[in-house]
């Protein structure tokens, strides 16, 4: 099973200009990029998620603001992860139950391998937690 990993992607810049961060597939991202979507105006404490998908791979990223992400496998393995740095992304594999708490104004933009299709969403933790 694919592993979940913090990603350090490629910043081009300084504090005199500004920077860019580049996320691209083959250098930084594992997967070919389908569709992208970000969550923001979240208000503080909120958390989003809840759900796991069987096929779809994401790299979450926070731009701005804060968020705590908790991932957890079909057989109960559990991380927990502080984002805040637009320049590192959470590479979260296929079949990872998440939860996402928001903070600071947080904005967290989302890569995905594949384009939404509610059949690949899993929304019932305890039919997730039987797969394990």
């Amino acid at each position: 099973m694919d592993l979940p990993l913090l990603i350090q992607l490629e910043q081009i810049g300084s504090p005199e200009t500004g920077y860019l961060t580049v996320a691209q597939y083959g250098e930084y991202l594992p997967f070919e990029i389908k569709r992208v979507f970000w969550n923001y105006a979240v208000p503080n404490g909120t958390e989003r998620g809840n759900h796991a998908y069987r096929r779809t791979r994401q790299l979450l990223v926070v731009l701005n603001g804060k968020a705590r992400v908790t991932l957890e496998s079909p057989d109960g393995q559990q991380s927990v992860h502080a984002l805040s740095l637009p320049h590192e992304g959470l590479y979260v594999p296929a079949l990872y139950w998440r939860r996402v708490e928001f903070f600071e104004g947080a904005i967290l933009a989302v890569f995905s391998s594949h384009a939404f299709d509610p059949a690949d969403s899993l929304r019932d933790y305890e039919a997730f937690r039987a797969m394990g």
